[in-house]
């Protein structure tokens, strides 16, 4: 799941550094966004399946797609609230595109984009249990082998198992999100 998650923190970020001054792309990339977050998992899953035979591979591939949504989504409204002035003062300084965005643009919207990586990790921690329908790895074959043994010897505890694995890793990882965010944002803008 980490994996998929750093898969999708990469994708997301350089389509939004290619799209976020243009109103019409970024436009067009977050409605796809919010148009790919109608898909339901399962049923993405279920047609990957024809097309990619592993079931790590396939996991990683649907939750760096769902991932990336959230997390592009925060990225192009966090690049687009750095204030122009400062971009403008940028240029003044001698930095040209590249230089201001690494160096200005990026680590200002980075609280934003933070926010973004969290929202994701955490929906991925469901989206991540419905990968064991596609053979993929985690918590989620002890919740399918509970339920599809529903009413026979251990079949609850094993369901909740799989259900309070998902829970407890969620907040794990939340609270490890949050630490790496706080580490690395810039001391004058943390919230």
């Amino acid at each position: 799941m980490i994996q998929a998650l750093i898969l999708a923190t990469v994708l997301a970020l350089v389509i939004a550094v290619l799209t976020f001054r243009s109103p019409v792309w970024s436009g067009l990339v977050e409605g796809g966004a919010a148009v790919g977050l109608t898909i339901p998992s399962f049923a993405l899953f279920g047609l990957l399946i024809a097309f990619i035979t592993s079931g790590v591979v396939l996991s990683v591939v649907a939750l760096a797609f769902y991932g990336s949504l959230p997390i592009l989504r925060n990225a192009i409204v966090g690049l687009r609230q750095v204030d122009a002035g400062l971009v403008e003062s940028s240029k003044g300084m001698g930095m040209g595109p590249g230089a201001s965005l690494l160096r200005l643009q990026l680590p200002l919207a980075w609280p934003v984009i933070m926010t973004g990586i969290r929202v994701s990790a955490q929906m991925l921690m469901g989206i991540a249990a419905i990968a064991a329908y596609a053979s993929g790895p985690g918590l989620g074959s002890f919740i399918f082998s509970g339920l599809s043994r529903l009413g026979g010897a251990n079949a609850t505890n094993s369901a909740w198992a799989g259900v309070l694995g998902v829970v407890l890793l969620a907040i794990v990882l939340d609270l490890v999100l949050n630490l790496v965010g706080r580490l690395t944002t810039s001391r004058g803008i943390r919230v």
